[in-house]
């Protein structure tokens, strides 16, 4: 590996770019992951388990094991990689580049600080290097924003009151507890105005492989100067706990080198303001959904009814479709569906929902995908947003701050002068992955998404709870009625938690406790679900 971290020079002149300087810790890793790795490689072709002192045990040991490292290494033989993990605590750092780089793939655990539930200090955001102009007209829109956040959250108050209290007549609004529900609800809608430079913090647990993976894309788009501080300073802190472990790592990636880059070389379109063709196309094609269905198995019952047999060793005439459909998709035959677990990969018969996948074409908020990206097993192909973004106004407007006047025209005409702030900057020529930072959480993703039925059922039958983000909920909602539509005999198993529960005879049906949304949802068909908190 060329980059030296012995020399810490080159982090420190990275890190001293972004202000505050993001931080990471190592707080939890494999022992020895190095040795780990070569003991597992080893154990393959071994009478006996190698154990990682084995490796290492004598000079003789130490130069095995290197070759054995780089030979499987080089090979593509990473299972070895995957035993060893590092859990990270990662402050400072902005949602965008959480977003774009660290869950942007299903190989991670992460828990994160929520702008649903916690509120935002307006000191806490990313400012990468720009010059003294540049600089004061970035915070002039971060000022902008935070009031806005500041400001709508007592516009949409009284909304948020009135809803409440149609769901909720018995209680006061004075008592403590009510009042939080409230806040913690204006809070949630009103972060749509928050910048993508708002910071976070997170535990964050990958594996050996997963972070050289990091280490060699960490230049991509869309954030690729902090992405790399945040890799660079990992690599530092991995290379502390375990010094032998990047024998073997590759230098990152140069942005330049990447088949993205290469394409708007090729096409001597490098990231630009030009995407309104894009948009409209990409909109018009969505017609009144947030999420269309674009793909599917055409046989997906037929598919998923002789894997049910298949599993039980039965006939099509003993066991005909619809049955072996509910035998896996009733929750009254298929006790596992309502256990709090995720049991469908572990048990035989909740498997047969791997046949059936779907693929939808989605548009949502930065903010919403933020959430739903986090499905993991349930993959999209996210944007690189540069190309998504034009010197036009564009967002998504929450329902909630659509059925207030006074918020309503306060929330359109700040977007108006945030993108008036991002025209000013983009023409002082700021860099397009800075100005990046400062879009609103309103933001739309455009993108397409693809999984199989076991992993969209329980997002699904989690996501349709009315607890829910409300843009999931309503992208939920709009994907199992187009399924239940096509395919009715796996659709009218559909339903949320609660329901769920319900038909596997398991109480409360409720699981959420004092989150209890206030709506026995279970009593309700999939065309009756409505919902505005």
């Amino acid at each position: 590996m060329k980059i030296n971290l012995e020399n810490l020079s080159e982090l420190e002149k990275l890190s001293r770019q972004f202000f505050p300087e993001p931080r990471v810790l190592l707080i939890n890793a494999f022992q020895v992951p190095y040795d780990n790795s070569v003991a597992t490689a080893k154990t393959c072709y071994s009478s006996k388990v190698i154990y990682p002192e084995d490796v290492s045990k004598d000079e003789s040991a130490r130069i095995r094991r290197d070759a054995i490292a780089k030979s499987t290494y080089l090979a593509g033989h990473h299972t070895t990689l995957q035993h060893a993990t590092f859990q990270f605590v990662i402050e400072r750092v902005s949602r965008q580049l959480i977003w774009s780089f660290l869950h942007s793939h299903p190989f991670y655990n992460s828990e994160q600080v929520s702008q649903r539930y916690v509120a935002v200090a307006p000191s806490n955001f990313a400012l990468p290097p720009m010059n003294e102009e540049e600089k004061e007209e970035y915070l002039k829109t971060i000022q902008i924003s935070m009031a806005a956040y500041e400001k709508l959250q007592v516009l949409l108050k009284p909304t948020v009151e009135k809803e409440y209290l149609k769901i909720f007549p018995n209680r006061s609004l004075s008592e403590k507890k009510w009042q939080s529900a409230i806040k913690k609800k204006t809070q949630e809608i009103a972060r749509y105005v928050l910048p993508l430079a708002t910071h976070a913090h997170l535990y964050h647990t990958i594996s050996a492989l997963t972070l050289l993976r990091y280490l060699r894309l960490c230049q991509i788009f869309d954030a690729p100067l902090e992405q790399k501080i945040v890799v660079f300073k990992m690599t530092e802190e991995v290379k502390k706990w375990d010094p032998e472990f990047f024998k073997n790592a590759e230098d990152p990636m140069a942005l330049e080198e990447t088949p993205e880059y290469q394409y708007f070389l090729d096409q001597n379109d490098l990231p630009t303001l030009e995407a309104e063709d894009f948009k409209k196309e990409f909109d018009d094609s969505l017609g009144s959904y947030s999420s269309k269905l674009l793909d599917y198995k055409v046989n997906a019952e037929k598919t998923m009814a002789h894997a049910v047999r298949t599993i039980l060793g039965q006939t099509a005439k003993n066991l005909e479709d619809s049955k072996a459909i509910g035998m896996a998709l009733n929750p009254g035959k298929n006790r596992y569906l309502a256990e709090t677990l995720n049991l469908n990969y572990q048990a035989k018969l909740s498997r047969a929902m791997i046949h059936p996948h779907f693929t939808f074409r989605k548009k949502i908020s930065h903010t919403a995908d933020s959430q739903d990206q986090r499905h993991r097993t349930v993959p999209g192909s996210r944007p690189i947003l540069s190309k998504h973004f034009s010197s036009l106004p564009d967002y998504i407007i929450p329902q909630l701050i659509k059925m207030n006047q006074e918020a309503y025209e306060f929330y359109t005409q700040t977007m108006k002068e945030l993108w008036s702030q991002m025209n000013r900057l983009l023409n002082q020529k700021l860099e397009i992955a800075h100005l990046l930072y400062l879009l609103p959480n309103a933001f739309p993703i455009r993108f397409e998404e693809s999984g199989s039925l076991i992993d969209f059922h329980h997002k699904w039958t989690h996501r349709l709870c009315y607890t829910a983000q409300e843009e999931i909920w309503k992208n939920c909602l709009e994907e199992t009625t187009q399924v239940q539509e096509i395919f009715p005999n796996i659709g009218k198993y559909l339903f949320a938690p609660c329901a769920l529960r319900k038909y596997a005879s398991r109480k409360p049906f409720c699981p959420e406790g004092d989150r209890f949304c206030g709506v026995p949802v279970w009593t309700l068909n999939l065309n009756q679900y409505q919902r505005i908190l």
